[in-house]
């Protein structure tokens, strides 16, 4: 029992404190998201390269750039 209640604590943290952070090419315009700032989609990005959460690239509609796969 103590087992499951700690392993329930510690899944609550990880999921708090664990955000998924992503690149998207400008506040405003992008069509996808990059797992790092490094993502050859990113080449041709001309305004600031901005990190957001996952969920917030979700949120604006944003989809994975094809040369994360």
């Amino acid at each position: 029992m103590k087992t499951i209640a700690i392993l329930y604590c510690i899944s609550l943290l990880s999921s708090t404190f664990m955000t998924t952070q992503v690149y998207i090419c400008g506040p405003k315009g992008a069509k996808k998201y990059h797992l790092t700032a490094s993502c050859r989609g990113l080449s041709s990005c001309k305004d600031a390269t901005v990190k957001v959460s996952l969920s917030q690239a979700e949120n604006f509609g944003l989809s994975l750039c094809g040369w994360e796969d």
